[in-house]
């Protein structure tokens, strides 16, 4: 695919964190506490952190699944208020339509939005062709491999030209060879598209292969210890990225102390 071909997508949007919190009813401790993170339009962000820890409430809070307890959450400049169509989320388990074809997939959001006709198939198109998928678009998700299907379900993101992707451990469920080149491709359309990304993932070296930073969590209320960021991490490592250089293999071992280095900032339990 050239850059000509390339999708279009919203305009890059900010994500600004300030002391961002949840807590859910009942809960004498917080699921996050704190957090303060910006987003740069076009930046690619990943979290990582043990289970447990909030990085997914983080993220599900982006998105306006999650509600905000304490703090500010802003994306583009305007207070999250709930899900909305300038984020676009991406989850391990797909969320095919089954009973659709790859193509009446990725039009689903385009239609439900209104669009005439040739915008839906030029959107369409766009998306299919970003993900190298054509030559399938007219079979089934269950015709289809898992890493087939975790395209599909990006392209269906992209065709509704969010201008942030929030992905939920994407490429979790795959082996070990498509989830490389899942990452590959990933690397490959944001470049392309210049979307905001934040990317939660267990696997450090994912982490440090896509993210421009990485951000270590620590805590959880397992734990009694409110989920927060222990420390975010700048990647200079360049646009292509070995991951059997030493330089890499070193923010790796960096980042990997500090997601097991225990949980340094106990918390008393807060009434109410």
């Amino acid at each position: 695919m050239t850059e000509n071909d390339a999708p279009t997508a919203g305009a890059p949007a900010d994500i600004v964190m300030d002391g961002l919190g949840k807590r859910y009813p009942g809960s004498p401790i917080a699921a996050v506490e704190g957090v303060d993170l910006t987003v740069a339009a076009g930046e690619v962000v990943c979290i990582v952190g043990a289970s447990g820890c909030g990085k997914s409430t983080v993220l599900r809070m982006v998105a306006g699944f999650e509600t905000v307890t304490d703090g500010a959450l802003r994306v583009a400049g305007k207070d999250v208020a709930g899900a909305g169509p300038d984020r676009g989320v991406v989850f391990q388990d797909y969320g095919l339509f089954p009973w659709l074809t790859v193509t009446e997939n990725i039009a689903y959001g385009p239609k439900q939005a209104r669009l005439p006709k040739a915008e839906v198939r030029e959107r369409t198109a766009q998306a299919l062709a970003a993900v190298g998928l054509a030559r399938v678009a007219a079979s089934f998700p269950h015709q289809l491999s898992g890493g087939m299907q975790q395209r599909v379900a990006i392209a269906r993101l992209l065709a509704n030209r969010p201008s942030v992707m929030l992905m939920d451990e994407p490429f979790g469920a795959l082996d070990a060879l498509t989830r490389t080149d899942m990452q590959h491709e990933l690397q490959r359309i944001q470049r392309l598209a210049g979307t905001t990304i934040l990317f939660v993932t267990h696997s450090i070296e994912e982490a440090v292969y896509l993210g421009d930073r990485v951000v270590v969590m620590a805590g959880g209320t397992a734990h009694g210890i409110s989920g927060h960021v222990r420390e975010i991490v700048d990647i200079r490592l360049g646009a292509d990225r070995d991951p059997t250089s030493p330089e890499f293999t070193a923010y790796e071992r960096r980042i990997d102390a500090l997601v097991h280095a225990g949980n340094d900032r106990r918390l008393e339990p807060v009434a109410g």
